[in-house]
């Protein structure tokens, strides 16, 4: 289907983006447009106008600071961020993410900053970023802000944006610690996942902390809090981690579609929640010796 007719406009600074999106309340930040442009084709948004920050260089930066923290920009692709040694050091499950996202002409222009804003329920990075702890900084009208990525994904194809902002960058504080297991349950390689677990681990013996997101179910990314208590102080076998597991769904109201039923797609939850702890505590296991 052809687009409607809407304005187009490119800003050549990110205050110029700021302003345009501001002056018009039914404008909509473009990056990679791998969502936007199929949202616009199916008519299944009003649009006036479409504002291209794609090559805005404060929104493409990959920078390390001091301590180690990584902050990522959010209309860096994904083929950008897979191919970050930057990335590939600090966070190494966000750039394997990114590498690994569909094909290769989606990944020369999807942006982790559209991925996150668009938020589908089955979007790959806002799980993962809930796991890690990350940072959105917002930039707007009235400056800049940061909230925190367990905040700022509100419910399916909704985020903590207010009018005239856009996100700006993704911050991750250093992982040094932590190791991360990511399961996806896909019925091909380039298809939308059924299910899908993110689990960060720290352990010191036993398992110290953890967090861990169920994707696929939720717009808000919804962490298993159960889990989450069943796994502080246990020890990190096979066993504990099953039972566990099988806290997974709890709490949870996953979608029935053409794709998979709520039951399924609750069973399924808990497997991606054992496959992914799995992950995370054996490669805990490997770095602790």
């Amino acid at each position: 289907m052809l687009l409607r007719t809407l304005r187009y406009g490119r800003p050549d600074t990110l205050a110029e983006a700021i302003r345009m999106l501001e002056e018009s309340p039914s404008a909509r930040p473009l990056a990679g447009g791998q969502s936007l442009i199929n949202v616009l084709k199916h008519r299944a948004a009003e649009v006036g106008a479409v504002i291209d920050v794609s090559r805005l260089e404060e929104l493409r930066a990959i920078e390390v600071d001091g301590s180690g923290g990584l902050t990522i920009g959010a209309a860096c692709t994904y083929e950008q961020i897979g191919a970050s040694d930057a990335v590939l050091a600090a966070h190494p499950k966000v750039a394997e993410v990114a590498a690994g996202l569909v094909d290769q002409q989606v990944r020369c222009r999807g942006t982790i900053g559209g991925n996150a804003c668009f938020n589908d329920a089955g979007s790959n990075f806002p799980p993962l970023l809930v796991a890690l702890d990350a940072t959105m900084r917002v930039a707007g009208p009235s400056g800049e802000r940061e909230v925190a990525a367990e905040d700022f994904f509100l419910d399916t194809y909704s985020v903590a944006l207010g009018p005239g902002e856009l996100l700006r960058s993704i911050v991750l504080a250093p992982a040094a610690g932590t190791t991360i297991g990511y399961s996806s349950l896909q019925p091909s390689e380039d298809s939308w996942a059924l299910a899908r677990a993110v689990a960060r681990v720290r352990c010191n013996g036993v398992i110290a902390d953890s967090r861990v997101v169920i994707g696929c179910v939720s717009g808000a990314q919804p962490r298993a809090a159960a889990v989450e208590q069943a796994l502080r102080g246990a020890d990190p076998s096979p066993e504990a981690i099953a039972a566990a597991a099988e806290l997974g769904d709890r709490d949870l109201e996953p979608p029935s579609d053409v794709h998979a039923g709520a039951g399924y797609r609750r069973k399924m939850a808990r497997v991606m929640v054992r496959r992914a702890l799995t992950e995370a505590t054996d490669q805990a296991r490997r770095t602790n010796g």
